[in-house]
């Protein structure tokens, strides 16, 4: 049974939330003390979180940039708030998704279960988990890039994308494959989504140099190129 920690300060959405999840086997936590987010974080050791944006003390923003500290645990907001700019902080710190309320629990459902399957099959099926690239090393159990200026880290959805790119390398991959392999049904997908993580990881990568291997190929998709074949255009 998967653990969700559910951060959610509306008594009356928080148990309706609960109850709907637990028909469907998850097993949910909450918060009583929400100056006190990441003890219970600690404490409950989650699968998968889900957060509000507005909450006592402090937004749901800082939680997340908190847990993102300490781990790579998938996270999606749940807010009410419509402003494009909350859900491009949101992907900005490292959450996985973002709903807005009031939702459909279907797509609720469905937005988990992708992802914790994704992180799942993620985790049991991929026996090389490491990869080389451009004179990096790509560690897609660590969430890391390395080469000789340094080592970034990577969210999870960046690391995937990251994978699917290295592992067709060479070769053009459209965003609407990398929208279906990472969210696994692109119609609960915002395509702005896929854009803020491209930029966020071709930001890290530049720290270390290789944010020029991530090609963009106007109207068709994006590419990741070896140093040897830059070399040859």
């Amino acid at each position: 049974m998967f653990k969700l920690l559910l951060i959610e300060d509306d008594a009356t959405l928080f148990n309706e939330i609960r109850n709907r999840l637990t028909q469907w086997s998850y097993d949910v936590y909450g918060i009583s003390d929400f100056a006190k987010v990441m003890e219970r974080f600690s404490e409950v050791k989650p699968d998968l979180v889900l957060i509000d944006i507005g909450l006592p003390m402090f937004d749901g923003f800082h939680w997340c940039r908190m847990i993102r500290s300490h781990s790579n645990v998938p996270i999606i907001f749940l807010s009410s708030r419509d402003h494009p700019t909350d859900m491009v902080m949101s992907i900005q710190l490292g959450a996985d998704d973002f709903v807005q309320k009031p939702f459909h629990f279907d797509v609720l459902i469905a937005k988990i279960q992708a992802i914790l399957r994704r992180v799942h099959d993620y985790s049991t099926t991929e026996p090389v988990t490491l990869r080389t690239w451009c004179g990096a090393a790509v560690d897609l159990d660590k969430n890391t890039v390395s080469n000789a200026e340094g080592s970034v880290q990577l969210t999870r959805n960046e690391i995937y994308i990251l994978k699917l790119l290295i592992d067709r390398r060479n070769r053009i991959v459209s965003r609407e494959e990398l929208i279906k392999s990472l969210w696994d049904d692109e119609r609960f997908v915002s395509d702005n989504t896929l854009t803020v993580n491209l930029n966020r990881l071709r930001k890290k990568l530049e720290d270390i140099g290789l944010d020029r291997f991530i090609e963009t190929k106007v109207g068709q998709g994006y590419m990741a190129a070896d140093e040897s074949d830059l070399h040859d255009r």
